[in-house]
């Protein structure tokens, strides 16, 4: 199995998430963050004063699959998600050893 973390831009989630589901993703796990990568933050102007927003609001999507939807699911999340500007976010793929469902005790695969 495969944990795939994903982070986007917000207004992407909705967009993401049908993508996600027209491929036969049933869990996801959302949340918002906070950070930047080589935008480094942007300036505003706020009643005269100028001042930096160093770290961009985010959302962060996290999702375990079998091995052998995890290419799928990494390029299901990247077209829905890009629009061709910096920010655009980044995409993790990490080993997951064990997945656990709590409530019938299932293990492996048959828990996600």
């Amino acid at each position: 199995m495969k944990k795939i973390e994903a982070i986007i831009k917000p207004f992407k989630l909705d967009e993401v998430k049908n993508a996600l589901a027209e491929v036969g993703i049933q869990g996801i796990t959302v949340s918002e963050v906070r950070g930047f990568g080589r935008q480094r933050g942007h300036t505003e102007l706020y009643r005269g004063a100028e001042y930096t927003i160093d770290f961009l609001p985010k959302v962060k999507i996290e999702i375990v699959v079998p091995d052998h939807k995890c290419e799928q699911v990494v390029s299901t999340i990247q077209s829905s998600a890009k629009t061709g500007r910096i920010g655009d976010g980044k995409i993790f793929v990490l080993p997951c050893e064990e997945a656990i469902r709590i409530r019938t005790g299932e293990r492996g695969e048959a828990a996600i």
